[in-house]
């Protein structure tokens, strides 16, 4: 007998979607079953996977990893260059984001 690969997993999905929709909730994805942002976060995980928990082995505790992750998401938000905005790190760009919208008068 042969079973479709993804049917547990679209199962487990339609319930998904269906849940957040009587729970009231917009959900974070573009269709049933295709999140965007695990993609996303799974990058994110594997960049500090590499550029810390890899990198500054062995730890020796939890208080280690701990201290380790909030330098790193400090400096993945506020001191990071990043190329495709102007090389200037993320808070910075949002900053001037939300700048330009204040300045931008709403249309009477």
């Amino acid at each position: 007998m042969l079973r479709r690969p993804v049917e547990s997993a679209q199962y487990v999905s339609i319930r998904y979607t269906e849940r957040l929709a009587e729970a009231g909730i917009e959900p974070s994805v573009g269709s049933v079953g295709d999140s965007y942002d695990n993609a996303l976060a799974e990058s994110v995980i594997g960049l500090f996977k590499t550029e810390v928990i890899r990198r500054r082995r062995p730890w020796r505790g939890l208080e280690g990893v701990e201290f380790a992750t909030l330098e790193w998401v400090d400096w993945f938000n506020n001191r990071r260059l990043l190329e495709p905005i102007g090389n200037i790190p993320p808070v910075e760009a949002e900053a001037r984001y939300y700048a330009a919208q204040e300045a931008t008068p709403l249309a009477p």
